[in-house]
């Protein structure tokens, strides 16, 4: 079992910043790849960003491209997504995910741990 717990989301204006965080416990932190998804209100859950297990590699939904910076720290069992520009359209609630994957791809569905999530609200 991989628990993980997101940290770092709130009330922000539009073209403000935001740094989330994601801790995890309970397995070897660098053996996952791991990613951010959102969900907004009366939406599916989507993907947003990824990073494989070793930071190599890094995968952006394409509405985020240019904002949204995803980074991991293996020695601290934590991953970050630093949000900059947002826009209301950001607005969800975020979720970390993990992945048993051990590659330099990054697997954008499929992962099998998911924290509680993390409001993020954009105002405009």
């Amino acid at each position: 079992q991989v628990q993980l717990v997101e940290a770092g989301g709130g009330l922000v204006q539009a073209g403000g910043s935001l740094r989330l965080s994601c801790a995890a416990s309970g397995r070897t932190f660098s053996d996952y790849a791991m990613g951010w998804f959102r969900q907004a209100p009366g939406k599916e859950r989507e993907f947003v960003v990824g990073i494989n297990w070793s930071g190599s590699s890094t995968r952006h939904a394409d509405s985020v491209k240019g904002r949204f910076t995803i980074s991991r720290d293996n020695a601290k069992n934590t991953m970050y997504l630093q949000m900059n520009s947002l826009k209301p359209e950001d607005t969800a609630v975020y979720y970390c995910g993990a992945r048993y994957y051990r590659s330099n791809y990054v697997p954008v569905q499929n992962y099998d741990y998911w924290g509680p999530g993390t409001q993020v609200s954009v105002s405009s």
